[in-house]
């Protein structure tokens, strides 16, 4: 019985496949973006669990506020 580990090298995040289906206005995307901060400031650097949690957690966060300022700043 072989596993598949193919999923082991896909990217956390493919424009393509998922793009950003809801985009918070400003005002939310900071809140909670700091909210994320807040939640994940004191996570152990020792734990690797917890590290994948806060990677996550925060790169969806940053994706959602830059979202969220290209939609009221207009695209770059």
């Amino acid at each position: 019985m072989s596993v598949d580990t193919s999923a082991m090298h896909q990217p956390l995040f493919n424009p393509e496949a998922d793009g950003t289906p809801w985009v918070p206005p400003l005002d939310l995307a900071f809140d909670i973006a700091r909210e994320t901060l807040d939640e994940h400031a004191g996570a152990n650097i020792h734990d690797p669990a917890a590290m994948l949690r806060a990677a996550v957690c925060l790169e969806m966060r940053l994706r959602q506020l830059v979202a969220a300022l290209d939609k009221e700043g207009g695209d770059r």
